[in-house]
């Protein structure tokens, strides 16, 4: 089901995390209504998605994270096969600068504040991360519901190889939350049509506030 040329466009759409209608899912993989419909039928019925009906629309989401990471760990796969890694620069917009991965922040931009975050001791761990209590501190300066970690089935913080950079990012509930709070401040801005998120100059600031990062608007 992954491997089908239009269900894997509209996986990839889901990976941003938003729910998507079945007429957005059409238009981005370039199809007719009823045939992206035949597609996301067999998507739901596979369990790779879930659909919610609001109005006159159906919306679809991926149905968990776990069908986020395999499809992040194929992404891998498929960079490394085809050799579209780039190296150069990433400006700010891009989807390699900063992109939201189902519910949690890639890229340059979600390597470099993982990094950070374990250089200032806020995350430790080598195979996996636990969030210690300056790491906790900062979440809740965010305003990040922390509370809400002990009420999830899923790990709290986990690193995440990053398709593009081949360096880990920060996944799992902590990882939500990060992405969360970050747009909920508008230190990030979605660009519509597509996963990849933007840092705006409130977000330059806060991330320097914060964490020390120093990052330019330009990429």
């Amino acid at each position: 089901m992954i491997g089908d040329p239009t269900r894997a466009v509209m996986l990839e759409a889901l990976l941003g995390g938003e729910a998507l209608s079945a007429g957005e899912l059409a238009r981005r993989a370039w199809v007719a209504p009823p045939t992206a419909s035949a597609h996301l039928a067999r998507l739901v019925d596979g369990g790779l998605l879930i659909s919610t009906r609001s109005g006159r629309h159906r919306y679809f989401t991926l149905a968990n994270a776990g069908v986020a990471e395999a499809l992040e760990a194929l992404a891998r796969i498929a960079s490394r096969r085809s050799g579209v890694v780039d190296h150069s620069g990433a400006a700010n917009g891009s989807i390699r600068f900063a992109r939201t991965c189902y519910d949690h922040l890639a890229g340059v931009l979600g390597v470099m504040v993982t990094e950070r975050l374990v250089d200032k001791r806020y995350l430790v761990g080598t195979d996996g991360y636990e969030v210690t209590a300056a790491g906790t501190a900062w979440l809740e300066s965010l305003g990040a519901d922390v509370g809400a970690f002990a009420r999830t089935r899923r790990a709290v913080a986990r690193p995440c190889l990053d398709w593009t950079e081949r360096r880990n990012h920060l996944a799992g509930a902590a990882g939500a939350a990060v992405v969360s709070t970050l747009l909920g401040k508008r230190w990030l801005a979605r660009i519509p049509g597509t996963r990849a998120v933007r840092l705006t100059l409130r977000g330059r600031e806060g991330l320097y506030r914060t964490l020390g990062l120093e990052l330019s608007l330009g990429g």
